[in-house]
């Protein structure tokens, strides 16, 4: 018998296909995106049900779907009928808590075996920035991961990233070698004469300090594009494969 107070309500859905009587039954990776939203807001409105509701949201994120999330703010979620403040909070929470587990590694270390391991790595924490942002990536004699720096945000060119200030802090962090990586917003993830220029200066300055540039990663969305293999003559000094 439907709610007669929210006739479109969950209640109205048979059981085995309800959200929550579907995770307890057969998991949560049997949830479809809509399903495991509408566990999140836990409650829809008079008119219409959590599910619902959680399709209304899928569908302003349009064909990014769970990850347009990332992208729509506080207000713009408050914007969306039967979505306030708290909802608006929890939900962005969420995205966040979904960016941080991504780059979760085991206690004994992170270690790369090339330039896919590494955009592997990093593309969920740089694949949603909407300003271009440069990383410096520290690590050790054995491609071990030992730090990680944002040295720059707004373009990649030369007055932005200064040999001079990458090897100052790489120095610093005691990094035996170094990898760039930077986002393209517009997740066309090919390299500028920009980006291949910075990457040489980098890497000639890298030569000299006696800390090789491993490689400049650019990251675009899902994509990415390593200067090292798209332009090897850039590059003389070898990462692990």
């Amino acid at each position: 018998m439907k709610d007669q107070k929210n006739p479109a309500g969950i209640m109205s859905i048979p059981e085995t296909e309800r959200p929550y009587e579907k995770c307890w039954m057969y998991g949560a990776q049997a949830l479809s995106d809509a399903e495991l939203l509408a566990v999140i807001l836990r409650s829809g409105s008079r008119e219409e049900s959590s599910l619902e509701l959680a399709r209304r949201i899928l569908y302003k994120t349009g064909e990014q779907g769970l990850s347009g999330l990332y992208h729509l703010s506080v207000e713009d979620l408050m914007s969306l009928r039967g979505i306030g403040k708290v909802k608006a909070i929890q939900l962005k929470c969420l995205t966040e808590i979904s960016c941080r587990l991504s780059k979760e590694r085991t206690r004994s270390g992170v270690y790369f075996h090339g330039p896919s391991s590494i955009a592997e790595y990093y593309m969920e924490q740089m694949r949603r920035l909407e300003q271009e942002k440069v990383l410096l990536v520290f690590l050790d004699s054995k491609n071990g991961l030992t730090g990680q720096e944002f040295i720059s945000a707004g373009t990649v060119n030369a007055s932005m990233i200064s040999p001079r200030e990458v090897y100052r802090i790489a120095l610093s962090r005691r990094a035996v070698g170094i990898v760039l990586l930077h986002n393209h917003p517009s997740g066309d993830p090919t390299p500028s004469n920009e980006d291949v220029s910075v990457t040489i200066r980098i890497r000639e300055s890298g030569e000299l300090v006696g800390i090789p540039l491993l490689d400049h990663i650019v990251i675009g969305d899902g994509t990415y594009v390593s200067i090292r293999e798209a332009y090897p003559s850039t590059f003389i000094s070898d990462i692990q494969k």
